[in-house]
């Protein structure tokens, strides 16, 4: 049956000496080694058959994001040229961005975090919606709102999609459960991995879920 594959990739590793929550906040840029990362994943989808005849690349607009797809179109835009096909640009797009997060900004975790101070305690009181902003299925919803636009946009092709752990990771929860709900502890998307998700192009029907993570042996 003919399928469209989304291949959801996310960023690599962020500069973050002061251990912030950065959510959606600017001037947060690959490291180093977050920038190895982009470039193993980009040398995977490149010598990738399927992945690199990907007829797109989005990223979501913040910095990471669109540095991690920049990698990549590096690596597929000289694929590309080899075959004498024009080059691809990175596509933004809003709805694929970074769960929305009240602690944006604070330490969690390290030294005295948020998490300690009453005023936030409230935030924190339901761990599977989550109660600390942007919910699980509102997060879902918008990721499966671009999906099912991207099957109609590109029926029987392949696109890169590059986003955050949340929305990769809530999107896929809710195609394989029903519900976008989940342990956030419990999620397989790494740094740098790619979700590859087919869908029947006519029914929109999921065909098969893959996962790879081309950077797993980057520190």
């Amino acid at each position: 049956m003919p399928a469209t594959t989304i291949h959801f990739v996310r960023h690599g590793k962020v500069e973050n000496p002061e251990h912030l929550l950065y959510e959606r906040l600017p001037g947060f840029h690959l490291s180093e080694s977050g920038m190895r990362m982009a470039q193993a994943t980009a040398r995977y989808i490149a010598q990738d058959p399927q992945l690199s005849a990907a007829a797109a690349v989005y990223s979501s607009p913040l910095e990471r994001t669109r540095e991690t797809a920049g990698e990549i179109l590096k690596q597929l835009n000289q694929q590309r040229a080899g075959r004498g096909e024009e080059p691809l640009d990175v596509i933004t797009d809003g709805r694929i961005i970074e769960a929305g997060n009240n602690f944006r900004g604070t330490r969690i975790g390290h030294g005295r975090g948020s998490l300690l101070r009453g005023h936030n305690l409230k935030l924190v009181s339901n761990l599977w919606k989550p109660s600390w902003g942007e919910t699980y299925a509102q997060i879902a919803a918008r990721v499966g709102d671009f999906a099912k636009e991207k099957i109609r946009e590109y029926p029987g092709q392949q696109i890169i999609v590059v986003s955050h752990e949340s929305p990769i990771w809530s999107y896929r929860h809710l195609l394989e459960t029903g519900h976008a709900e989940h342990n956030m502890l419990l999620r397989r998307a790494a740094l740098a991995s790619i979700t590859s998700i087919a869908f029947d192009c006519k029914t929109g029907r999921v065909i098969s879920i893959v996962y790879a993570d081309p950077a797993a042996n980057i520190q």
